[in-house]
Formats: structure tokens, sequence, C-alpha cells
């Protein structure tokens, strides 16, 4: 076997970090080549000062400059070998003006962006490649295009890889919104300490979101404890988008006892694996 090479299709700047950031670490310490190709500049994300795409000021140019700079530190840090930026617009979240810009990913036909990717892959020839299943993982648009042009990418290149589908198990969802919870609660007390009062959330007639998957579908559990304070740093890379998020929360000590593992959902195998793996290469050495 020739070098192995893992290859990641991200929808925005900062996605690497959240969902791969141990296993691209896990790899580079392997001497693993790895490759991460982000799909959007992320002109959709928060400005400097929090303002999000609807403010009158906010500036996406000047958004995707910044998210840039912060994608290359975040690089540096997981060791990932080859950054491939596919240069579309953010397509916003469903239901937002930005999903029918011309230039944005989500109005970008399947087959054109499929193509662009199916060059790379050629190029590349990685043996595992992850995306994110139909759903987006959320339900974000440019999160759905990215499963979409990589299942078509698949379609028009030579050899058939390895697929996993991120992923995060039904009982360990439980305990995020547990602690997601708890930390609702604590911002409620904190604002009502300082006389902020925030009228209650009336009833709302959306579907609550499922981001977890049943555990017996789960097919790959990497451990990426020992690499989690890489995890971190990559993700305080993007301080511009998750500089309050529940990550950056937790001390060091915290965050790896609670994401010292990711987990994947395997779509294709060609290897003929059975079971749960520990290795994201397992088959290939």
């Amino acid at each position: 076997m020739g070098q192995l090479t893992f290859l990641a299709v991200h929808a925005h700047p900062d996605d690497e970090a959240s969902s791969t950031g141990g296993l691209f670490r896990v790899l580079a310490n392997q001497g693993v080549r790895t490759v991460l190709v982000t799909c959007t500049n992320g002109e959709c994300g928060d400005a400097l000062d929090g303002a999000k795409p609807d403010a009158d000021h906010h500036d996406g140019d000047e958004v995707a400059k910044i998210r840039a700079v912060e994608l290359e530190k975040a690089v540096e840090v997981l060791g990932i070998t080859r950054l491939i930026r596919l240069g579309y617009r953010d397509s916003g979240m469903i239901g937002w003006p930005q999903n029918d810009d011309p230039e944005s990913f989500w109005a970008t036909p399947v087959q054109v962006a499929a193509a662009k990717l199916a060059a790379i892959l050629e190029e590349e020839r990685p043996q595992v490649i992850m995306t994110y299943n139909e759903f987006g993982f959320y339900g974000h648009p440019d999160h759905i295009q990215a499963n979409r042009i990589t299942l078509a990418a698949l379609e028009m290149i030579d050899y058939e890889p390895t697929l996993y589908f991120n992923a995060i198990p039904d009982s360990v969802m439980v305990r995020y919104r547990e602690r997601w919870a708890q930390e609702e609660r604590e911002q409620r007390a904190a604002d009502e300490a300082k006389g902020i009062v925030r009228e209650p959330e009336g009833p709302s007639d959306e579907v609550a979101l499922n981001m977890g998957t049943p555990d017996d579908q789960i097919s790959a559990i990497i451990d990426v404890a020992d690499v989690s304070d890489f995890k971190y740093d990559a993700l305080a890379a993007h301080q511009s988008q998750i500089g309050d998020s529940f990550w950056m929360k937790m001390d060091k000590a915290q965050f790896k006892e609670v994401m010292g593992n990711e987990w994947f959902v395997r779509v294709t195998n060609p290897k003929n694996l059975s079971g749960v793996v520990t290795d994201i290469f397992a088959g290939y050495r």
C-alpha cells in the first residue's frame, strides 16, 4: 500500500475543527496525508462585533477574509497537509435570501461543483473520504450540498474509496443537550442577577431537530483524547464564530473528557468491513 490519504469535504471554515479536528491531528501524527476541501468562504458568519448577516453593517466579504485567516491557523494546528477552497459563497440557512445568490454553493448545480471535487479526488486519490449525511447533519443548505456533490463526485471517478458521514450517537447527544440546558439556566440566572429579564420562549410549531444518530448505526469510533488540546486550539482559532460556543466554555481538561471521541457512519464499504472500527483506515493497513 502506498501513501495513505484522507480527504474531508466540509461546508464552511470551522467545520473541519468541530467534527474532524481530532481525526485530522491523529492522522497527521501517523504520517497520513490529509486534505481538507472547504466548499464556501463563510460570508454568512458573524462579524467581529457579533453582527448577523441581516444587520445593515454586516459585510460578508470582510467576514470571509477574517474566516480565511482563522481557517489557515486551524489548518496549521491540525497538521493538515493540503487545504483546498472551492470558493463558493455561503448560502446561509434555509429560507435566507443568500440561498438565491447565483454564486452561492446552494444555487450551484450539483454536477458543476461535483466535477470540481471529482478532479481533486482523481488527483489526490484518497482511500477514505468524509462528509455529512443527506440532512447535512443539522439541515444547513451548504452541508446538504456538500453531501450531494460528494456522492455525485464518487460516481465520476474511476475507483471506490470508503466514505464516512460524521455523526454523534444518540446516547452522547443526550449528554450534550443536558449540558446546553444547564448553560441556558446559568445564563438566565446571570442575566437576572444583572436585572436583565428575558421573556420566556413560547411554544414552537417547529419539529425539534435531532442531530443524533442511533448508536447501532455508528461504524467508526476514533479515540482523539490524546490530541484533544489540538482540537481545542483549532476551534479557538475560529474566534470570530465560536468564541462563545459551548466548546470554549470548557477548559482543556473538561474538553478532553467531553470531546474524547469522534464518530462516523460508514457509507461505502469496498474493504467489506463489519462492526465498529477504531481506525478510519481499517482495511487499508
